[in-house]
């Protein structure tokens, strides 16, 4: 046996104890007819060992396959013929959220997973956009709809299906179980047997799937193999902190939960070495990079996800741009361990999700919070709750686009929301990481109040759907928030992606400084460039003697250059109301 094998047998003996096995023996069926998109299989001594590739040109796009359309193409040539035009090499990967057939949850409940929603294109489609730029898809492995193959074959008793869901007695206490939602846990079914309660953990059309029935992993494999044989070079698991149950337990960061990813882990870095697993887990942050596979007792390297999501960033973003203070977010920032061999976190500070406020517990009081929730109810948002064990609702996410979410502070709206919303891309942009930009972000979108009314879904408010033909007038005009936008956009991603010291893996350092400013250090590199990013984070100038010690040494210690070429002066001088200024030295 191989290494590999016998990793993976730890992994199945976890789950399956007696069946592993077998259940080995037939996952390794699937291996066996594995055919990569591209890339040819490395040797058994170089499996495993190649470190995931990445570099300061690295910028992904998240947008639907139909986020812009130009009837009668098919939306995602439409997709693809857009980012060649507007954005060429200013991105590097395009996550395309589902794009199957679904039921609901705009995507996120699927039917088929092994089919392109028709009303979007096809796999040849999808194929294009994966040669042009590095495609990340989504493995919604929790749930699956009520539409599916697999639920008709439950209603029915027939197999697979049969054995595919999660029956509890509709007696059993599940108070303790963590919810994203506010539905009901358990969904009543009627089928030829009776009636059944099955576990549904985000809402009635999205059911769980029975991962302690070896099946139900093995399905899932193969669909993450026939995935990656379409290009797909990054792999999101989608809401997989709530995969694996256990009653008497909360139901979420399970071990089984965390042995799971580490078994897709192992396969994709087997088959596809170069591949990415980002786990999407919106809790805490101590939470949160345990995907990493930090909590695990053996030694080595971090064995589970080579990426997370970045959760804590947007809501403390948006807290600090719109109370303009950064102590809250410095002493976050300065918190954060080094990050794992060959693991970095995604950046982004919105995406086709609200703004979850979950991630900002044990960071601000719930007066701050309600706060920020009540300034975005000002600002034309919505906010949508959860259910705790006792019965009560709490916040669990701000449902507004980011644009309106910057078009004022707590003082209510002013002139500065395009300068304001700069300064928080800006921001996430120079964090460590690899950053990206949802389309509505890029695009400057207003909230869709019409879509909400339309779906009664709050999340429609920042899903909105662009005419190719209006998006290009508005992009194309000099007088649009949307042109400022996107060309102020499209110049901090030309010149972030020619920055060495914008490397994932390049070092980051907070320094210490007024509460108006931010001050992030990235390097030095090994031929010691470094590179210097300040913000203020308030609509008042800052001057040089008001940015704090340590800000003023590292200015006045060594020259700097100003990376925006379209900026003047000195390092030293006042910055203006928002300013973002990167400075490096060195080589």
């Amino acid at each position: 046996m191989t290494a590999f094998d016998d990793t993976v047998h730890v992994y199945l003996d976890h789950l399956y104890g007696p069946r592993a096995t077998e259940v080995q023996r037939r996952l390794n069926q699937r291996l066996a007819h594995f055919c990569p998109a591209s890339e040819p299989q490395l040797s058994i001594e170089q499996q495993g060992q190649r470190a995931p590739s990445w570099s300061e040109k690295d910028q992904w796009l998240i947008t639907y396959g139909d986020s812009i359309v130009d009837d009668p193409a098919p939306p995602l040539a439409v997709l693809d013929d857009f980012l060649q035009a507007r954005l060429g090499e200013r991105i590097s990967g395009v996550h395309v959220l589902p794009f199957f057939p679904w039921s609901s949850d705009d995507g996120f409940s699927v039917i088929h997973y092994r089919e392109v929603n028709p009303d979007l294109g096809d796999w040849q489609h999808i194929q294009t956009l994966a040669r042009h730029y590095d495609l990340m898809a989504d493995l919604v492995l929790n749930h699956v709809s009520r539409e599916s193959l697999w639920f008709v074959d439950y209603l029915s008793g027939s197999l697979p299906g049969r054995d595919y869901f999660i029956e509890v007695d509709p007696d059993t206490d599940v108070s303790a179980v963590v919810r994203p939602r506010s539905s009901p846990l358990l969904v009543p079914i009627s089928t030829r047997r009776g009636t059944s309660y099955l576990w549904a953990t985000f809402s009635e059309d999205q059911l769980d799937l029975n991962f302690e029935n070896p099946d139900v992993l093995l399905e899932f494999v193969g669909i993450l193999l026939f995935y990656l044989e379409q290009g797909t070079r990054i792999v999101r698991l989608d809401a997989v902190a709530f995969l694996w149950k256990r009653l008497g337990t909360n139901c979420i960061h399970l071990p089984e939960t965390h042995t799971v990813v580490r078994l897709l882990r192992a396969i994709v870095d087997h088959v596809a070495p170069g591949t990415l697993l980002i786990t999407e887990t919106n809790v805490p942050h101590h939470e949160n990079i345990s995907y990493f596979g930090l909590d695990r007792l053996a030694d080595g390297p971090p064995d589970e996800a080579h990426m997370i999501y970045q959760f804590t960033l947007p809501p403390l973003l948006l807290h600090t741009l719109t109370r303009g203070e950064t102590h809250t977010l410095q002493g976050w920032l300065a918190s954060l361990p080094p990050l794992p061999d060959h693991c970095t976190y995604l950046n982004f500070t919105a995406s086709h999700d609200g703004i979850g406020v979950r991630p900002l517990e044990g960071l601000l009081p719930d007066h701050e919070r309600d706060a920020l929730l009540e300034l975005m109810h000002r600002f034309g948002g919505f906010v949508s709750m959860r259910s705790n064990p006792d019965g009560s609702d709490t916040p669990y996410e701000i449902n507004i686009t980011w644009f309106e979410a910057m078009q004022g502070t707590r003082k209510g709206p002013d002139p500065w929301q395009i300068a304001r919303f700069l300064c928080s891309q800006a921001i996430m942009l120079s964090l460590q990481g690899i950053p990206a930009l949802y389309i509505h972000t890029l695009t400057g979108t207003l909230n869709d109040v019409e879509g909400v009314e339309r779906s009664g879904r709050l999340r429609s408010i920042n899903r909105r759907r662009w005419q190719r033909r209006e998006l290009d007038l508005l992009l194309d005009s000099t007088a649009t928030p949307t042109h400022d936008v996107f060309n102020a956009l499209s110049r901090l991603l030309d010149c972030r992606r020619r920055e060495p010291c914008f490397h994932p893996n390049a070092a980051q350092r907070v320094l210490t400084s007024d509460p108006s400013l931010l001050a992030i250090e990235r390097g030095p590199l090994a031929n010691g460039r470094r590179l210097l990013a300040l913000y203020n984070v308030t609509e008042v100038p800052l001057s040089f003697d008001q940015l704090g010690d340590d800000v003023q040494h590292a200015l006045s210690s060594v020259p700097w250059q100003d990376l925006n070429a379209r900026s003047s002066g000195q390092a030293t001088d006042p910055l203006p109301p928002y300013a973002v200024r990167w400075l490096v030295h060195g080589p």
